[in-house]
């Protein structure tokens, strides 16, 4: 799949960073770190790259409907 993707343009290694970095705005390292299966000092790398943080996520959350 990796070769397939390569074809057609897409970078693997750009598009997980992103991604990583993306997540890590959002989440907690804690919660990056277990949903990932990565380190936890990852995690927290990843995410004081990202100035993401733990207050960010509870604002965040608390401004969620419930649909149920």
């Amino acid at each position: 799949m990796g070769e397939r993707l390569r074809k057609l343009g897409v970078r693997l290694a750009e598009a997980r960073s992103t991604a990583l970095f993306q997540l890590a705005t959002e989440l907690p390292a804690a919660v990056l770190a277990r949903t990932l299966g990565i380190d936890i000092t990852l995690a927290v790398k990843w995410q004081r790259a990202a100035a993401g943080g733990c207050a960010a996520y509870a604002a965040e959350v608390t401004q969620r409907r419930c649909t149920h």
